[in-house]
Parts: structure tokens; sequence; C-alpha cells
């Protein structure tokens, strides 16, 4: 009978040869493991060797026999416009109960939400409002709109996030709102962000466009600044192609924004009159309905995410020169929009990060590097060139304002990050274990490929 060699004792026997041959254990552990998972060999894909993936993610957005039921509802209802419809007022409680919240205002974007909150809170010329230089243009577009100054704030590159303790000394007797992301779906800082505000009385307008169902301290991310902004675009956890919805428990707020959203008109069933000036920032009927769906979903998917999450990056703290996102003390609940991490050069024999996103996509694991930083986009410094712009603020101002924009973290920040977007967080371990070690394998094959 032959003698059956067990998955322990083959670790053992290869672990004492490679002691022989200068390896630790533990690089032998983890290398076989690697090539137990993925059968592949050392050669990286970019080099002409066998990717460690060749199976797409899961795709996104999932869909079923329900959005296909509830687009159909509205289709034969012939009501596609909220005004006179159910769905989108359906969504609309539905999320307020999910979060929390005591009111929720459904809109056509995210930038729409942040737009309707901007002018509820009155902000608009001589005002500055305080943003981060992470974060997607829409964030710093609204405030432009408002032809008000977009003061950035400094990253902690730890975090992603802005730096809360930067923010005090960013403030002038022009401040009017603090403006922080939640980027990725973790939470800012915001026991010290609400804490600042409230002592230099600002408003703090919660940009949760990326943070659905994130948490601070138990409470929902968007229930607890003056008001709360999401995005339910395409590329969202909660998505209906394009979407939006505000949160706020200021009644006298969500109604500003209601009327700004529907042209500025009065009590809902009030006809054709009007109260202040406003826009069309309606949503449809028919991404209430997907969204009514979608939202069938979430929890599940969250879970989903979270637990992928947590799983790959115990993995990947354990690779010198990777650095997943920290999360703050106050965090406790990630929603995972993003997985993001950021890339030490140094130990991978300095191959510069474009030529690591490469070789990552090449083994199968879709990436990116994320943002630019915004602070530097030369399309501000045309804004704030325009005819408006010098009709409401001096030189002196625009040209101190390029000054205190510097942010020396973010731009460091903007040389290392990597991207993993949330659908990759969508399938099972053995992908997260896949991710990890294409990682490994291409710091295996550092040196080879910045030869090449």
């Amino acid at each position: 009978m032959r003698n059956k060699l067990s998955r322990r004792r083959f670790l053992e026997a290869t672990c004492a040869g490679t002691v022989i041959s200068g390896m630790s254990a533990k690089e032998a552990i983890s290398k076989d493991h690697s090539s137990f998972i993925t059968g592949s060999d050392d050669n990286l894909a970019l080099l002409g060797g066998k990717p460690v993936r060749s199976s797409p993610f899961p795709s996104w957005p999932v869909i079923g026999d329900v959005e296909e039921q509830k687009m159909l509802e509205v289709l034969r209802s012939r009501r596609w416009n909220r005004i006179g419809g159910s769905f989108v007022e359906s969504f609309e409680k539905n999320w307020a109960e999910r979060t929390g919240a005591k009111h929720c205002l459904a809109t056509s974007s995210g930038t729409s939400a942040l737009v309707c909150s901007m002018n509820a809170l009155e902000i608009g010329p001589g005002d500055e409002v305080i943003v981060p230089p992470y974060t997607f243009v829409a964030t710093i577009n609204v405030v432009l709109l408002q032809h008000a100054l977009p003061v950035f704030v400094d990253t902690d590159r730890e975090t992603f996030q802005i730096d809360a303790t930067k923010i005090e000394a960013a403030i002038t007797p022009r401040t009017r709102s603090i403006l922080p992301v939640h980027l990725g779906g973790a939470a800012a800082n915001l026991d010290l962000i609400l804490s600042t505000a409230k002592k230099r009385r600002l408003s703090v307008i919660e940009d949760a466009c990326q943070s659905h169902l994130g948490e601070w301290r138990g409470r929902k991310l968007g229930t607890l600044g003056d008001l709360g902004c999401f995005s339910l675009q395409a590329s969202k956890n909660l998505n209906s192609g394009e979407g939006g919805a505000i949160l706020s428990d200021n009644k006298t707020l969500i109604e500003i924004c209601r009327s700004f959203h529907n042209q500025g008109r009065g009590a809902v069933n009030s006809g054709l009159s009007y109260v202040r000036n406003g826009d069309n920032r309606r949503m449809t009927e028919f991404q209430g309905a997907i969204l009514l769906a979608q939202i069938t979903r979430l929890e599940e998917q969250s879970k989903t995410r979270e637990q992928n999450a947590e799983y790959l990056t115990r993995q990947l703290r354990e690779i010198p020169g990777i650095i997943p996102a920290k999360l703050y003390e106050g965090c406790t609940r990630n929603a995972y929009h993003l997985y993001m991490l950021r890339y030490d050069a140094h130990h991978f024999s300095n191959l510069e990060r474009s030529r690591f996103l490469k070789a990552l996509q090449a083994e199968g694991i879709p990436c990116s590097g994320g943002y630019s930083p915004l602070n530097k986009e030369p399309f501000l410094k045309q804004t704030l060139d325009s005819r408006a712009y010098r009709h409401i603020y001096s030189p002196k101002v625009r040209a101190e304002l390029e000054e205190r924009n510097r942010c020396p973290e973010n731009d460091r920040l903007c040389l290392e990050a990597v991207w993993l977007t949330q659908n990759t967080l969508l399938g099972s371990k053995q992908d997260m274990d896949q991710i990890a070690e294409a990682i490994r394998k291409i710091q295996r094959g550092a040196s080879a490929l910045a030869r090449s």
C-alpha cells in the first residue's frame, strides 16, 4: 500500500528543504499556498507567463425579475414623472427608514443633491467651503457653481480622508460650511469635524455619495451633518443609472431642497406658484422603481463586501509595501464602494506604480490608480480667473487661495494609491486569495519587470 503524503507533511518537507536554500518557513508556506490556489508559475503575465486569474469578477449591476417587474409597472402606469407617481416617494420613505433619518428627498443625481444642499444653506458669492482634495470633481464643482471658494484641506494619507486636524487652521471669517467626503465608503473623522463646525458655527454637508450604509459610531453616514448627500449613479453600491438622495433631520432645510429641486415651487400641489429660485433636479419614476428593486439586495451585498474586505486586508497586511487604508476608530461600518491601498515601490524593486498597475491587470485583477490632485487641476485656475470670479474676488484673494490650497500629503497619496472597485468584493474568498497572490507574484517578479 502506497504511503499517502498529506498536505501538512508536504509543507513540512518543503519547508525543511527551503531552510537549506535560505528561504524561511513562512515564505515557503506562502509560496506553496499561492501555487495551490492558482496553479500558476512565477513568470509574470506581463512577461508572457500564465495570469493568476482568467475569469471575470462579478459583473455590476446585479439584476433580476424584480427590476423588470417594477419597470413595467411604471411604464404601464403612464406616470413617469414623480409628480403624481408613487415609486420615488416609496424609495424616499425606504431610504429614510434604513438610515434612521427623519427626511429624505430623491434627486436626479448625487451632484444634484449637493447643489440643492448648497442652495438650502444659502452658500454663494463671497463664501468659502472647506473641501478635501482627494474626491470626485462634483464635490468641487458644486462649490464653484455657487460662485463660492473651495478651500482645500490636505489628506490624511493613512485613511485617504480629509485631515480633520487641519480644518481649524483653514477657517476664515468667510467660511460658511465644511463639506467632508466619506471616501470609498469609510467615514471621515466626524467627531472632530462636527465639533469644529459647532465651535465655529459652520454648517456640515456630508458627501456620502460612496457610503451607502456606512456608519460612524453606529449611526448611518449622511445623518450626522445638517444635510447628507448620496449618489445613486451606475457604479454605486445602490444604483439607478443616475440618481441621488438627500437626508436630513431638519425639516426646514429638506423643504427648501424640495422646493429648489422642483423649480422653486411651494408646497406639494401648490400649482404654478413659486417661493424661490430653483432648478429641475427631480428623480423619475423609472429611477425610483429600479432603486426599490436594487435596495432589496443592498444589505446582503454590503455584508459580503465587508467580509471579503476584512479577509483580503489580513492577507495584504502581510505583504511588505502594501498598506490597506486605515479606518478611524469611530468608523463602525465601511460601505466599501472602493477597496483602497497604498503602494510602496521600495518593496517592489522600485517598480513604478504605473507598471505595478499594468502587471496587476495582466494577472486578471482590475485596478486603477485613483484620483489626481483636484487642487492642481487646470480648470480650477481657469474658473477663478473667469469674468464672474474676477468680479466677485480681488486679485489678492484669488492669489492667496492658490497658496492656501497646497496639499503636499495629498500629492504623495496620488502617487501611491491603488483602487479595487466594489464588485471585486462580491465574489468568493478564493477571489480574494487570487488578488493577494497576484500582488505576491508581482513582488517576486518585480526585479525582472523593472529591468524589462
